[in-house]
């Protein structure tokens, strides 16, 4: 019997490694996904954003072991789920995983609450004497006990998709995913989806999120932007959400990794900048010279956020020095000028968004160097 996964030794439940996923068709080859790289915690609310045909829904397949990988691994907890059998994926799938789908997919000649028992029948996870009891506390946690004796065409949108949560939770799986769920419902009834998402993470629930809900995609504590095929990495993402996704790919391409030691000076003030900078772990502290000689720190720069821009957009020597902080490392990607230039002439939405920015950073450092 395949067990339960611990995640005890791993603080990384769900592990893709070089995921490659290629459909053959009559043109030879489709790539739906390249080169795949991601690591999920326990606990985490991820979002899965991207475009229509992007490889999102492949990526979720490639979780929940619906499709197989060309080549790469696929390990949710201690198991590789890429190596199960059908008899063996179809048991941990039900002992692990709840899915929730975007039309719900309740039973319709069954009630409500045999749409949540089902799958306890189903694995055996759950004892048959609590089973019943364990359906009527989920259907209660879920706002939906008064219509336990139900059938699921008597129910809204909204609370199909609540009852269709509590099934995801029937057998107590680690890890909920959940493919545009929010997708046939009001504002409102998103809103409380997302709500009841959010608190099963904060009891330790894994929830991945495959929405186009732009809203909730910026609620989550972390999104996944799927592109051509590719992951883009999230600290682009989270520092340039102006940029559309094929330039988002293209940064992630594009930008070198770099380190500087606790306390190193990164950009000297009054040199000319060769360099955007987007921090990745760590922090950078922003000085300015005053007409006394003695510097002020006028910014510090955590993750996901950039400098070095403002040297590169007004073609001026820098007006600040940057340093990484004396107590620790930074960490960053960086992109030579050319590069910078290049998405300042293809995207006005960048350049007008890197403007607005030099323009609150001068006026600060102006103020500060009073």
């Amino acid at each position: 019997m395949t067990q339960k996964p611990s995640v005890t030794p791993n603080p990384d439940l769900i592990e893709l490694h070089n995921i490659t996923k290629v459909y053959q068709n009559a043109a030879g080859g489709f790539t739906a996904l390249n080169g795949i790289d991601i690591a999920i915690g326990q606990g985490e609310l991820v979002g899965i954003i991207g475009r229509s045909g992007s490889g999102k829904s492949t990526l979720i397949n490639m979780i929940t072991g619906i499709d197989r990988p060309s080549s790469g691994e696929v390990r949710v907890g201690n198991t590789a789920v890429h190596k199960l059998n059908e008899n063996q994926m179809a048991r941990w799938r039900g002992r692990n995983l709840g899915i929730v789908f975007q039309f719900f997919q309740l039973l319709p000649n069954l009630s409500v609450l045999d749409n949540v028992r089902l799958p306890m029948d189903l694995c055996s996870a759950i004892p048959a004497r609590e089973r019943r009891q364990r359906a009527i506390k989920l259907l209660t946690l879920v706002e939906m006990a008064e219509h336990a004796h139900k059938l699921p065409s008597a129910l809204s949108g909204g609370q199909q998709q609540r009852v269709a949560i509590a099934r995801a939770l029937a057998n107590d799986p680690p890890v909920i995913i959940a493919d545009e769920p929010t997708g046939n419902l009001d504002s409102k009834t998103a809103e409380a989806v997302f709500k009841l998402f959010e608190s099963l993470t904060a009891e330790g629930k894994t929830v991945v999120m495959v929405t186009h809900d732009s809203g909730l995609a910026q609620r989550v504590r972390r999104t996944v932007l799927i592109a051509d095929g590719e992951v883009v990495n999230e600290y682009v993402v989270k520092a340039l959400p102006s940029l559309s996704p094929t330039l988002l790919l293209e940064v992630s391409h594009k930008a070198k990794p770099v380190q500087f030691a606790a306390g190193e000076t990164i950009i000297r003030q009054g040199d000319f900048g060769e360099r955007f900078y987007i921090v990745t772990n760590g922090l950078a502290e922003v000085t300015l010279k005053r007409p006394n000689g003695g510097d002020v720190v006028a910014e510090r720069i955590g993750a996901g956020k950039y400098f070095g821009e403002i040297s590169l957009l007004n073609s001026v020597r820098t007006v600040a020095s940057v340093r990484a902080m004396p107590e620790a490392p930074l960490q960053a990607l960086a992109l030579d000028r050319q590069t910078f230039d290049g998405l300042v002439a293809e995207s006005p939405a960048f350049r007008d968004a890197m403007q607005s920015v030099v323009t609150a950073r001068l006026e600060r450092s102006h103020s500060l160097a009073q």
